[in-house]
């Protein structure tokens, strides 16, 4: 089996079901379906495994079926965040962090972020990116092995970026000199791009993500500035394309948007200072916006009592209301939007704080929901296994206090969480 194959399977594994709960069936309060928007009472959710086996009126269980009595709350589908960096140290005003902290720590910490973002309600995410390369895939597949408890994860295994780029730890020791576990996506030209495409999908990568331009949180790059050439990036793509996979493109700058939209990236991660033609170019090419439009918050208001660099915090107030003013625009425009947040630049867990953002900022709850359900499974093309509560999906379910279609905010409070048929929560 290839590499990537063999990593698709072992995301989509999950944590098995206990050999004691083979059949659950789950009394929902209110059941969200996310495809309408809209919520009934009196559902029933019938699990077999890891697996939906029906979803009907509320009846007697099955024979030998245990019961989940969730009536007390409003059952939907488990969350999926398509921008998270659980396999790293998480920002703070110590830029040197990642390169202080051994590869063995950083999975270490990549586990206890997981267990928090599962917590949260989040079953599914899409890790993109880490300082050191390929510990996402470890994280990855130590989850679908059931060694420790996590979201399924789809992941990067490295940044494709250029040498002194924003997917490089800059400003501490000169790049050269820096672990080759965190340089094993640096390219210098169109042939290497390729090269490090194919190695990362080699070693167990599930998609590709380059770093089309600077980075507010990298020393020494700026937003708006292209840092991959066109051939450059349309090699990743190419090699993407023939494992039957996509590349996304890290890009905040007008231009870099535009030119990794012609390159035929698959989303574009960010999107800060997308313009009117990015915008009509990504809905023309059916091109998904991931923007972390929570972050910009905690990154001022933690960063500057942190004590962060400068720099970070004048290239994130240059960005942040230009980018929820563009999240804004494409959500008038009916360009595709995927939830993602950024999760490592705040503490992990706090995901779901990005969904009153999202409203605010246009979207209806609905839209929000469907952002981060079945849209989300969508992009990262599995809407047929989750998104949803459907008959064939896997079994991921969360419980909420409240009506979300009415206050998104409830979905900050998860009280319970189902995984591929295993409660997490």
């Amino acid at each position: 089996m290839r590499a990537a194959a063999l990593a698709a399977a072992l995301a989509l594994a999950g944590l098995a079901a206990p050999a004691s709960a083979a059949s659950v069936y789950v009394r929902a309060g209110r059941l969200l379906d996310v495809e309408s928007g809209t919520a009934s009472t009196g559902q029933c959710v019938l699990v077999e495994g890891e697996r939906v086996a029906r979803v009907e009126p509320c009846a007697v269980p099955p024979p030998g079926a245990e019961t989940l009595d969730w009536s007390a709350y409003t059952v939907l589908p488990g969350l999926i965040d398509l921008h998270t960096h659980l396999a790293d140290t998480g920002q703070s005003a110590d830029v040197a962090a990642p390169l202080k902290t051994s590869p063995q720590l950083t999975a270490l910490i990549g586990a206890h972020n997981a267990k928090v973002t599962l917590e949260a309600g989040f079953t599914t995410v899409r890790d993109v990116g880490t300082y050191r390369g390929l510990t996402d895939v470890a994280l990855r597949d130590a989850i679908a092995q059931g060694l420790v408890p996590g979201p399924r994860m789809f992941v990067a295994g490295a940044y494709i970026t250029s040498p002194g780029g924003g997917g490089e730890l800059n400003g501490i020791v000169p790049n050269d000199q820096l672990p080759a576990d965190m340089r094993l996506g640096v390219v210098h030209n169109a042939g290497e791009a390729r090269e490090k495409a194919q190695y990362l999908f080699d070693h167990g990568a599930d998609f590709i993500k380059m770093i089309a331009t600077g980075a507010v949180l990298a020393i020494g790059t700026e937003p708006g500035q292209i840092e991959l050439s066109d051939d450059e990036m349309r090699a990743v793509v190419d090699v993407a394309k023939a494992h039957g996979s996509y590349a996304t493109a890290h890009a905040h700058g007008a231009a870099g948007i535009k030119a990794a939209i012609r390159s035929g990236v698959h989303s574009i991660e960010h999107a800060s200072l997308i313009d009117d033609e990015g915008l009509a170019m990504a809905k023309k090419a059916g091109v998904w916006l991931v923007m972390d439009i929570y972050d910009g918050d905690w990154i001022d208001e933690q960063g500057t009592r942190e004590g962060w660099p400068q720099e970070y915090l004048r290239k994130n107030r240059e960005t942040t209301q230009q980018q929820r003013d563009g999240f804004a625009k494409a959500v008038k425009r009916g360009v595709k939007l995927g939830f993602g947040t950024d999760a490592g630049v705040y503490p992990h867990g706090l995901n779901a704080r990005q969904f009153a953002y999202m409203v605010r900022y246009g979207m209806t709850p609905a839209q929000a929901i469907r952002a981060a359900t079945i849209d989300a499974a969508a992009l990262i093309g599995h809407e047929k296994e989750l998104g949803s509560i459907a008959p064939g999906k896997f079994a991921d379910m969360i419980a909420v206090e409240g009506d979300p279609l009415s206050d998104v905010r409830v979905l900050e409070q998860v009280v319970h969480v189902m995984k591929a048929g295993a409660v997490a929560k």
